[in-house]
């Protein structure tokens, strides 16, 4: 709950510190929910660590760039732009959406090692499902490929994954995964906490093993 004054609110509770901006509004947003997001200055952002989709309240007398990456804060007093809002892919502007895809990618490039070694160390959701065909476009026999490729050798790029299992995109599986748990709807969540949370989704919080497991520290 929010109380107090502009200078008393405290926002809610996000993991990321860091974000890449979305869409720009310098006049606002004329359909958003919080009456003063609709004449003031508001930007749409995507966690650069943690995936948490967020609307802030640029800073004074600083104009965010779409794709920029930009601190942002929960609290009054710490630096950065402050998170007013989580939000959900619903309430994606048109062009947020439009840019989201890119700068998803750009995320999964710049952690590429991060996500290399999901393909490496991922495992069965149950004795029918393996986390590793939530990836878009990976049935039965390429699961088969990639868990006989990684028992040889652990895959230590994109491009050695390509060449080994012969997938044309291995970035864009990750990519077009997130987007996917971005939209909700989902069952299982590789990446993505949910948002907001409900009992018949399953968390699986790789990310928090895969960076606990490469020794990530944000920002890379």
């Amino acid at each position: 709950m929010k109380r107090g004054g502009p200078r008393g609110r405290r926002g809610p509770f996000v993991r990321d510190e860091f974000a890449y901006v979305l869409d720009y509004m310098p006049y606002g947003n004329p359909i958003d929910r919080h009456p003063q997001h609709r004449r003031m200055p508001v930007a749409q952002a995507i966690g650069s660590k943690w995936l948490t989709l967020v609307e802030i309240e640029p800073l004074p007398n600083i104009v965010p760039t779409i794709g920029e990456r930009v601190p942002i804060a929960t609290t009054p007093n710490a630096p950065g732009h402050r998170v007013s809002d989580r939000i959900t892919y619903a309430d994606l502007t048109t062009v947020a959406r439009e840019n989201l895809p890119s700068i998803v990618r750009k995320i999964v490039v710049e952690k590429e090692r991060v996500f290399v070694e999901f393909f490496n160390v991922a495992e069965p959701i149950n004795i029918r499902l393996h986390s590793l065909e939530l990836l878009p476009g990976v049935g039965k026999k390429t699961l088969m490929q990639i868990l006989a490729e990684r028992k040889k050798k652990p895959f230590e790029s994109f491009e050695d994954i390509q060449k080994r299992v012969r997938i044309n995109d291995p970035a864009k599986l990750i990519v077009d995964r997130i987007i996917k748990e971005l939209q909700g709807g989902e069952r299982y969540y590789l990446f993505v906490e949910p948002y907001p949370r409900n009992p018949d989704h399953r968390f699986l919080n790789y990310l928090r093993f895969l960076y606990e497991r490469v020794g990530y520290r944000d920002p890379w």
